[in-house]
């Protein structure tokens, strides 16, 4: 008979659970990570004006939605929303850490028991890489100022005209929308998820 204890929801999967939720956690990381980096790389390409940047002038607005959503390139020396400027290299180093303690989570102390768990990490983790590849500066091409070169890309633009702090909202990427939809699984899963019985019911 199945036990539904807390002690029993602690211990890690059967090696063929294991497998299942490392192939989820690995390719939401891969597909979060080639989604980011495939749409900075394509916006960078053909909507960043280095001469605009060297100026300290803003990169030209491109619409899809009229004065709310669209494309302007920009970058970012911090971390989400511009916090800590100039803290490249601590984000990067941050980062790794951050990487490692989630695979340590999964794989050695259990969490792959725990299929939503194990999602909001892989799309966390994606998230992570995503603009660790920018922090570390192989994110941008030969000619562009070296003053960013450990920027991270932001390319979505989001206003709200005439409503604070959403006129407009801070340039984003793939990436922070990764980390901010891990974050929201998350805090579900604590709030919601996380009792002994609801566990068990998840992680078949």
């Amino acid at each position: 008979m199945k036990s539904d204890s807390p002690t029993n929801n602690l211990n890690p999967p059967q090696d063929g659970r294991v497998w299942t939720r490392a192939v989820l956690f690995f390719a939401l990381l891969a597909a979060g990570l080639a989604a980011d980096l495939l749409t900075k790389h394509y916006t960078f390409q053909h909507f960043f004006d280095p001469e605009l940047e060297r100026n300290q002038f803003a990169q030209i607005r491109h619409y899809w939605v009229p004065g709310i959503l669209g494309i302007q390139t920009s970058t970012n020396g911090g971390a989400l929303f511009g916090m800590g400027q100039g803290g490249s290299v601590w984000f990067a180093a941050l980062s790794l850490i951050f990487f490692g303690g989630i695979r340590t989570w999964l794989f050695a102390w259990g969490g792959t028991r725990d299929r939503w768990l194990t999602g909001a990490l892989g799309l966390i983790s994606g998230g992570i890489l995503g603009n660790f590849y920018d922090r570390v500066g192989w994110g941008f091409t030969p000619g562009h100022p070296e003053a960013i070169r450990y920027h991270v890309r932001d390319w979505i633009l989001f206003r709200l005209e005439g409503v604070p702090n959403f006129d407009p909202w801070p340039n984003f990427n793939l990436a922070d929308c990764w980390l901010v939809i891990g974050a929201g699984l998350l805090l579900i899963h604590a709030l919601w998820l996380s009792n002994p019985s609801v566990s068990a019911s998840s992680s078949e």
